[in-house]
């Protein structure tokens, strides 16, 4: 089974990527669904949130307030680790959960959303990683026009994030999205016929 990390900064286009090759049966799991289940009511990485952050990052139904989290860490350098130290080791454990299930199961190939896989020092975990990319002030746009952050909100974020060019070079194939929508998907099911046939040869 080929592991294929899918990767790349705020708003460069993965979750496109995803989509496509999720649409033609290709196993996808994105890191954020992990991340939203290991906060979940209840569980322990909540609490230890809560301990960590107090009440105040704690929406009326108990869930956490993801938008005042992400504000707080992304000011807070200190408080970024110390959230990461409480939730990155229990998502890296259900990510690798998954991932033998879907051994188990035959897959020849599955793909991994993780935005911070370089950061976080995860690149040994696939066999192989692409990068999605795309300059950055077409990034800070999308972000503003398309997702209603302020200007100042999407600078903090975007220099939260690993520098691009290194990642493009660290990175086994490269998704240019400058472009349009429909010119990133063609470039994601190109890739993915590429990788198919990598992963069909392997297994001969």
């Amino acid at each position: 089974m080929i592991r294929v990390g899918l990767t790349g900064n705020v708003a460069a286009g993965k979750s496109v990527v995803a989509r496509v090759w999720s649409e033609v049966g290709v196993p996808v799991l994105s890191s954020d669904e992990l991340a939203r289940e290991v906060v979940r009511p209840g569980g322990p990485a909540l609490r230890e949130i809560q301990e960590a952050f107090g009440d105040e990052v704690l929406a009326p139904d108990g869930t956490l307030d993801r938008p005042r989290m992400r504000d707080r860490v992304f000011r807070d350098p200190e408080g970024r680790k110390r959230l990461e130290a409480i939730t990155h080791p229990r998502i890296t454990e259900l990510r690798r959960r998954w991932l033998s299930e879907r051994r188990r199961e035959g897959e020849p190939l599955v793909a991994t959303e993780v935005p911070l896989l370089f950061e976080a020092g995860l690149e040994g975990e696939f066999d192989v990683v692409v990068v999605v990319d795309a300059p950055v002030e077409l990034r800070k746009r999308r972000l503003v026009e398309g997702r209603g952050m302020n200007a100042a909100e999407a600078r903090r974020i975007m220099s939260s994030q690993g520098d691009p060019a290194e990642k493009r070079r660290r990175a086994d194939h490269v998704l240019d999205n400058r472009g349009t929508i429909p010119e990133l998907e063609e470039k994601a099911s190109a890739l993915l016929d590429h990788l198919r046939a990598t992963a069909g040869a392997t297994g001969e």
